[in-house]
């Protein structure tokens, strides 16, 4: 296994076993780490909370982000990463099934480094997944 990590935040059990059977289909051997809201997240990412006592020198290589959240959405997500010099480094790709150019925008003005809109077939995810990989993982 990859000693790279991804930070899945995706509180849709589904969407969770869909990214993980699209990692395994393309054998990516990252392993992901999921949050189910915006504010575990942030609890992982700062060591709080469940989280306290993780170490904080282990970073994701990058954070797959949905928009819609309970607790916090994705937006509170990207400014509370975007304000904490240590967290603003790990790269966060917005993944969400929005298609809404408003929340692109926003996405990328709050810090995203990238914005993608679930596709709608498996094979189409996991052809996203595996630029995922070439992109951020490699």
């Amino acid at each position: 296994m990859s000693d790279k990590y991804i930070l899945l935040v995706e509180d849709n059990p589904d969407e969770v076993a869909l990214a993980e059977l699209a990692f395994k289909k393309s054998q990516i051997s990252n392993k992901l780490v999921v949050a189910r809201d915006g504010l575990e997240a942030l609890d992982y990412l700062f060591c709080c909370g469940k989280y306290l006592g993780r170490d904080s020198n282990d970073k994701p290589a990058l954070i797959l982000l949905n928009l819609n959240l309970p607790r916090l959405d994705g937006f509170g997500v990207l400014k509370e990463i975007q304000s904490n010099a240590t967290a603003s480094s790990i790269p966060v790709v917005v993944l969400t099934n929005s298609i809404e150019e408003k929340d692109r925008s926003e996405s990328l003005r709050l810090g995203a480094q990238d914005f993608i809109s679930k596709p709608p077939s498996f094979s189409q995810f996991v052809q996203v997944v595996q630029k995922l990989s070439l992109r951020w993982l490699s």
